[in-house]
């Protein structure tokens, strides 16, 4: 059985998928923003292991939840799936960057380059990456005029250059996107034609090593199985260019 981790697990998609993984018998951690969400989350999945609280719009906080989540550890699988959506209107945190860029996009940079390394990742994205700004400039929103959407698109895109660039930089890991789908979640919204089901299955079987992805890295999944993410995803400088803005926001480093 693997030893998994989920940030973002307290409702939705990361709960869907970790009630999955937990009744398989695999050993799942949870993870929440604060206590009260914590208890919530454990009533929900009685048989996880147990529930990691760290908020991830800062880098202390994120310093803490790694540290919390090594000693939970070592993982099998973590799987990348907290993120805000579109009620956000570009709130700056205390490292000075729009929160919706810091959670979506930052915190999983942090937490992958922080926490030990697992034999598999999983960046949950989505299919809104595709009109994501490939440019790479402001990403947290400090010269330019706030965009609810763009700034959402924005974030899935790096998602997806960050399983990517984890991929070419880790060969001994798995690291893989996943497009969920527009599904009724809190974020996707009660109107999305879509159930948690699918998308959470297949996290599910990535997280346990069963996914149609094989042992291939760098994938990117959606609803479909293995589909064709935006171009400039593809394209090393721009890996390599998140990477070293992710550096220069936080003071972290990605290790070799």
């Amino acid at each position: 059985m693997a030893r998994i981790f989920i940030t973002g697990s307290s409702d939705g998609l990361g709960q869907a998928a970790a009630k999955i993984l937990s009744e398989q018998g695999h050993n799942v951690f949870l993870h929440a923003r604060n206590s009260q969400r914590a208890s919530q989350a454990q009533a929900a999945i009685p048989k996880a292991q147990g529930v990691i609280i760290g908020d991830l719009s800062t880098v202390a906080d994120l310093k803490k939840l790694a540290a919390d989540a090594n000693k939970a550890g070592p993982f099998d699988a973590i799987v990348h799936n907290a993120g805000l959506g579109l009620s956000t209107n570009g709130e700056k945190t205390a490292d000075g960057v729009a929160q919706i860029f810091a959670v979506n996009s930052m915190a999983p940079f942090v937490l992958t380059a922080l926490m030990d390394k697992p034999r598999r990742l999983l960046y949950v994205s989505s299919g809104l990456h595709q009109g994501g700004d490939a440019s790479l400039e402001d990403v947290g929103w400090n010269n330019r005029q706030f965009v609810p959407s763009q700034a959402y698109n924005d974030t899935k895109m790096h998602n997806v250059l960050l399983a990517k660039a984890v991929a070419k930089r880790w060969p001994d890991v798995q690291s893989s996107a996943l497009d969920p789908g527009w599904v009724k979640t809190k974020l996707g919204g009660s109107s999305a034609p879509g159930s948690l089901d699918p998308p959470a299955k297949m996290i599910a079987a990535y997280a346990a090593g069963n996914s149609v992805a094989g042992d291939k890295s760098g994938i990117y999944l959606n609803p479909g199985g293995v589909g064709s993410p935006h171009d400039a995803t593809e394209k090393a400088e721009k890996q390599d260019r998140l990477l070293k803005i992710y550096e220069e926001i936080s003071g972290v480093s990605l290790p070799a």
